[in-house]
């Protein structure tokens, strides 16, 4: 039996309701299939949703709807060099504490500041956004500023923060 196609407003309802509840990024062929459009009708969706701030943001891994302040964890902002050899090593580092690393941050003496999702809470998070990186030849952000950049960090606590600011401390990769 085919899936019943939704229509506009109920189907962005519906995908607002999806990634809301939704504990890791979905990507736009999932929204897709679960709504039975094509992946540019969510595009389309997803640009519509956002104008009106719906929260939702586009990683790596798919699009996520941002909790509200009530339930957001604790945050920072740490700046770090390592040449791009070093990059695994880094996010490893982070995601095995128990640490989301949001984005990576430079900033550009031409185009000022410059900021990407990532997005990685897991070691297969990790692989597979180096993965991604690696089958389109793309470089790091930070290849453009002698490997330094800015990690925005999320955790459950503060202490698990600290941890990790000594952890990069301690692998030479914290720029104090």
């Amino acid at each position: 039996m085919e899936k019943k196609k939704l229509l506009g407003e109920e189907r962005r309802t519906k995908l607002l309701h999806i990634l809301q509840t939704s504990a890791k990024p979905v990507t736009g062929s999932e929204l897709s299939e679960m709504t039975s459009v094509s992946r540019q009708v969510i595009v389309g969706d997803i640009t519509l949703l956002k104008a009106r701030n719906e929260p939702i943001i586009a990683t790596s891994q798919g699009y996520m709807f941002l909790p509200t302040e009530s339930t957001k964890k604790p945050e920072r902002i740490l700046a770090c060099q390592h040449d791009p050899s070093r990059t695994q090593e880094e996010l490893y580092l982070l995601v095995d504490i128990g640490i989301t690393v949001k984005d990576v941050k430079i900033e550009h003496p031409v185009y000022g500041d410059l900021t990407a999702s990532i997005m990685v809470s897991s070691r297969k998070e990790v692989q597979q956004f180096l993965s991604r990186v690696s089958a389109t030849n793309a470089s790091f952000l930070s290849e453009l500023t002698s490997g330094i950049h800015l990690h925005t960090l999320s955790a459950s606590s503060e202490e698990l923060l600290d941890e990790a600011e000594d952890a990069l401390r301690e692998a030479g990769i914290l720029v104090d």
